[in-house]
């Protein structure tokens, strides 16, 4: 799974150009599903067909990652910006950033070490080495994504976009081993999330399932003085019950807490205050889908350095692959 984290972190993927993220997918998991399509929205729609008598099952991860997108260009060829999703800027200075074309970015402020205070959006410029509007390699409307290579430290993963490539990566493994399973599996590796969960919304109209996950990252409260939440690195996958956009369902809930009990799978229970997934899109489709989520504790989230713990992913992956062989009773 390692190579695998790797190989999706470090490609390009703003929300709304996917392109990149899905055809490494698509390599990763032709020959284990049925069939593979892409819908008008960008979602990469995989259908592992099952044995039959089962469920339509959606399992959703996002491809999408955080962005800064170029709203102006001034007369030296410093490029103004807005954000695409959940970019704060105290993340921001000194960092490095790549564009679509490979044009390579670094982020300054107005105020550069004249400030101990985070900036101000209308401070923040990207500098590409122009002198001019002429000569800047880039456009208005170009998107620059954080650009950090993948870092191992032992069981703990680090680089930019696990959110939520770290979740596509569960999901790729999960439909590498299931091998059989009675339900029609349908894996969506979603756009546009951290916009608002739009290919979540449209993928779940289109498929109709019976029963819905979706997989993301969540926060940890193990860190020096954060806010108190029962979720630590390390510790396991852990069954969201709530967050600011979503109820899961009970039925789904502990359909997710019995399997992992039964196959002796560490997993925490999450309740996140801020921030939703997939999930609020998928269970508000058509006339409601029984819906939970499969979350995945995360440091630093939307920073250009997320961490993960690899034993948590290999937790959530084997849980799918247990939850998805057996019969569904909600």
């Amino acid at each position: 799974m390692k190579e695998i984290i790797r190989t999706l972190t470090e490609a390009y993927g703003p929300s709304g150009d996917e392109g990149q993220v899905r055809a490494l997918i698509e390599e990763m998991v032709r020959g284990v599903v049925t069939e593979m399509r892409t819908d008008p929205l960008g979602n990469l729609i995989a259908l592992k067909k099952g044995t039959g008598g089962g469920k339509r099952v959606m399992i959703a991860a996002h491809m999408d990652e955080i962005g800064l997108i170029v709203t102006h260009i001034d007369k030296k060829g410093f490029l103004r910006v807005g954000r695409v999703g959940g970019v704060f800027a105290p993340t921001l200075m000194g960092g490095r950033v790549r564009f679509a074309n490979g044009t390579v970015g670094v982020i300054g402020s107005e105020k550069w070490l004249r400030s101990n205070d985070a900036p101000k959006w209308e401070e923040v410029f990207i500098d590409v080495g122009a002198t001019s509007p002429d000569d800047a390699p880039v456009r208005v409307g170009d998107v620059a994504c954080f650009s950090r290579p993948y870092e191992e430290m032992g069981d703990r993963l680090i680089a930019k976009a696990m959110d939520d490539r770290a979740g596509c990566a569960v999901l790729v493994q999960a439909l590498r081993d299931l091998g059989e399973s009675p339900h029609d599996v349908y894996a969506v590796f979603t756009t546009q999330e951290e916009v608002g969960t739009r290919g979540a919304l449209v993928s779940a109209f289109g498929i109709e399932p019976e029963v819905a996950l979706a997989i993301d990252v969540t926060d940890t409260g193990d860190v020096p003085e954060a806010p108190p939440m029962a979720v630590d690195l390390g510790a396991g996958p852990a069954v969201k019950v709530m967050d600011r956009g979503f109820l899961s369902h009970p039925g789904v809930k502990q359909w997710m807490i019995d399997g992992a009990e039964r196959l002796g799978i560490p997993y925490q229970r999450e309740v996140l205050q801020l921030g939703s997934t997939d999930a609020r899109a998928i269970q508000m489709s058509r006339a409601g889908v029984p819906t939970g989520a499969l979350s995945l504790p995360a440091r630093y989230i939307h920073s250009p350095s997320e961490m993960v713990d690899l034993r948590d992913l290999q937790g959530a992956s084997n849980l799918l692959v247990g939850l998805l062989k057996e019969p569904i009773a909600l």
